[in-house]
């Protein structure tokens, strides 16, 4: 039987602004990116969807962003590698906090936007993210976006790391992702059929139609998809006829 994750970036909202289908989405995943506070989220926020992923008995991770509200965390910004590292430790500690309060842990990390980005283009602060993580908890897993940083944490001395695929966007055949500027309802059964391919054969179909590896252990559904919940209900629909297992970051690194 097959293993793999369902992730999803979550608690993206902030006071009276709503941001994605949290409790729509949450029973059909396996871990919770939950953002950190800087590109978006708050205290309540935090607590909420701690609270909820507890219910449905979710891996919680955390999704760290660049101190950047107004932009959602997806504008650059200037910083060195010992500072990268401290803004992921700061929202790693809030994160932690809240899900000791409800007995549970912080499985990972997956960074969000232009700090992915960054970690992306530049090994040493990926590699300053990462010791800095350790150096908090050193059972805590990395959720790799891409193959550069995936290559990175696997060189770092006692790190877990996961690669991730998607499948509710298109790959170039380079492997690299086509963001769109706002998510658009995605064919159910299409996307359910990308997730079985990557599950079982580590492989998907880019968008130029040429057959690409993606060794992703987690895969990516973006709960603010509009159709996100009608997607899962058909991944979870093949899961079943697949014999595939699903199982959080926990089980599988």
């Amino acid at each position: 039987m097959t293993a793999i994750d369902i992730n999803c970036d979550m608690g993206e909202s902030f006071g009276n602004w709503t941001m994605g289908h949290d409790e729509a989405v949450m029973p059909y995943i396996t871990s919770a990116n939950v953002a950190g506070g800087y590109h978006a989220g708050d205290p309540h926020v935090m607590r909420e969807t701690v609270e909820l992923a507890a219910e449905h008995d979710v891996g919680i991770g955390v999704h760290p962003g660049l101190p950047d509200r107004t932009g959602f965390g997806r504008r650059k910004i200037d910083a060195t590698p010992a500072e990268v590292r401290d803004y992921v430790v700061y929202q790693l500690g809030a994160l932690t906090a809240f899900a000791r309060r409800h007995g549970a842990t912080v499985q990972h990390v997956k960074p969000h936007g232009a700090m992915y980005s960054m970690l992306s283009e530049s090994p040493e602060h990926a590699r300053a993210v990462m010791n800095g993580m350790l150096e908090v908890d050193d059972d805590l897993i990395y959720l790799a976006t891409d193959m550069n940083i995936y290559e990175v944490a696997r060189d770092i001395d006692g790190l877990r790391a996961v690669f991730e695929g998607y499948v509710d966007l298109d790959y170039r055949a380079d492997r690299s992702l086509i963001v769109e500027q706002e998510l658009a309802d995605r064919d159910p059964e299409l996307v359910a059929d990308r997730f079985v391919s990557i599950a079982t054969d580590g492989v998907v179909e880019a968008a130029n139609g040429e057959e690409i590896a993606i060794p992703a252990e987690s895969i990516c559904i973006h709960g603010d998809n509009p159709n996100a919940v009608a997607i899962l209900e058909a991944i979870h629909d093949r899961v079943e006829e697949h014999d595939i297992e699903l199982a959080p970051l926990s089980q599988i690194a």
